[in-house]
């Protein structure tokens, strides 16, 4: 960051610490009773005639990132679906998409929003964007061929991306896979049907890259298929890119809908490690139960540690109420891990079965009945050297897919049905996730330098595990002024936040 930008920083900061410290001492001089502060001033509005400004000056920085991580030429170079580019490149149908997202959209007819905002388009150099029709349309084009051109052309850019960090991420890669039901209402839209939770929609395969929570694919499937159909294949695919990469181990995980056993010997083979939950099936259970008591030892997991003064805690009010009307409460007491060598029908060898043994007791209202015992299974090719504890811990950890998910469904909005058929949602899914993809590749690119690296470090895992309403309210939703010269556009930003620094490292990386 340039030493003057760094000072105008600085000073902006000491002057929001010193009027937030300055309010503190007048409200303990005026007392408790003084008047309100919020909204007490005269105001006027004026429309400006000559300055343009806009509320998200962190979309040139995006747009800059997209060029230079070359995810704009790849899909100009892959996806063909336009006969005549009037005006528009593919890369700007995709692109649009995205900036939709980033600017607060959350939906197709919010593209009419930026189309007619003068500041907006000026700042990304654009004489006009799509508008939600022709988005739509644009959408409606893609068969699957094409959405394998565009999942190539990301992949790519992220090679580009992956190519840039230290020797220590390429470790290992971790692979999630989940499927996720993405309801509608309508009536009318090819391809939907009614999922197995009874609810009408479609049922998309997500597979992410655990370590930097990025979206390697996303598809568009039936509401009625099941979890794990075409799993494979699109595992496959993330498994080369992840080699391509230079990833020294590979690992996949996923519940037990994925454990896919006619699959799990080639895996194998390849030297790609895996654990998948497995189904409780009745002779496992009995495999169990059969193992003596010396094979079982407890499951200790790990504590969370308070960093202050533990607090008393306070009365669990739902847990009264289940006694006092007598409901079913069932609590966990301990548990217990295992394991034992098992071969699947569809598989030539045996690979290890980590089992857990999970003791509840049951309670009614101030009765105690009998304890509870289950089961729970996970398959995996991990050597000796990995412990049955570490393989459980690992499965859990998939849980933060859901995470995920929920920023795509709640935050990002990709997780939606906007368009009228199973391909065309597919694309508009895949093309706005685009916008969490190019949160994680910004955390990614923020420059460490070797002075402040525990800081710099710390900024990157926040951008990294990042809700991305936050992200956009922080790097995104920032005010600028945007000033048009000769040859470039100026974004002159009009306000301050505690990762500002960060902003600016980022865009002096990018060359902005």
């Amino acid at each position: 960051m340039k030493r003057n930008v760094a000072n105008r920083v600085a000073r902006r900061k000491r002057r929001v610490l010193k009027r937030l410290e300055r309010a503190r001492e007048l409200r303990f001089i005026r007392g408790l009773d003084s008047t309100t502060v919020i909204g007490a001033n005269a105001i006027t509005y004026e429309l400006s005639e000559r300055v343009h400004a806009i509320g998200h000056g962190g979309i040139g920085m995006m747009m800059k990132l997209a060029r230079n991580t070359g995810l704009v030429n790849e899909i100009d170079r892959r996806v063909h679906l336009l006969k005549v580019h009037a005006p528009y490149q593919e890369s700007d149908h995709v692109m649009a998409h995205v900036l939709n997202m980033l600017c607060g959209g959350t939906r197709l007819e919010h593209l009419e929003l930026l189309r007619n905002n003068e500041a907006l388009l000026n700042a990304v150099g654009a004489d006009s964007i799509p508008d939600p029709t022709t988005a739509g349309d644009f959408c409606r084009r893609f068969t699957s061929d094409d959405l394998d051109s565009l999942t190539s052309a990301i992949h790519a850019a992220r090679l580009n991306v992956w190519s840039q960090q230290p020797e220590a991420f390429f470790n290992e890669a971790v692979i999630d896979v989940d499927g996720v039901i993405v309801g509608t209402t309508g009536e009318c839209k090819e391809g939907m049907d009614i999922s197995f939770k009874g609810i009408w929609g479609y049922h998309p395969l997500l597979v992410s890259f655990a370590n930097t929570k990025e979206v390697l694919a996303i598809i568009n499937r039936s509401g009625n298929v099941h979890s794990a159909e075409d799993a494979a294949g699109h595992l496959d695919k993330s498994i080369d890119v992840c080699t391509k990469a230079g990833f020294r181990r590979i690992r996949m995980r996923g519940d037990c809908k994925f454990s896919q056993t006619q699959h799990l010997d080639r895996w194998n083979e390849q030297g790609v490690k895996f654990n998948f939950g497995y189904e409780n099936r009745p002779n496992l259970k009995a495999l169990a139960e059969d193992l003596p008591q010396s094979a079982w030892k407890p499951l200790k997991r790990s504590q969370r540690t308070i960093k202050t003064t533990e607090r008393a805690k306070p009365v669990n009010v739902k847990r009264e109420m289940i006694r006092q009307r007598g409901y079913l409460h069932l609590e966990l007491e301990h548990e217990d891990v295992a394991e034992f060598e098992y071969k699947p029908t569809a598989c030539h060898r045996g690979y290890r079965m980590i089992v857990v043994r999970k003791n509840i007791s049951r309670e009614r209202g101030e009765a105690v009945l009998f304890d509870e015992i289950r089961y729970l299974f996970y398959i995996s090719n991990d050597d000796k050297s990995v412990t049955s504890e570490q393989i459980v811990f690992s499965c859990n950890k998939r849980c933060d897919q859901e995470n995920l998910i929920a920023q795509l469904k709640s935050g990002v909005r990709s997780l939606c049905a906007p368009t009228d058929n199973l391909l065309s949602n597919g694309a508009y899914m895949l093309m706005t996730s685009l916008a969490w993809t190019l949160k994680a590749w910004s955390a990614l690119l923020l420059p460490i330098s070797p002075r402040h690296r525990s800081k710099h470090e710390a900024e990157r895992t926040r951008l990294l595990t990042m809700e991305f309403r936050t992200f956009l309210d922080l790097m995104i939703h920032v005010p600028c002024q945007i000033i048009r010269h000769a040859r470039k556009v100026g974004y002159r930003l009009l306000n301050w936040t505690d990762l500002t620094p960060a902003f600016f490292r980022l865009c002096d990386s990018l060359r902005i």
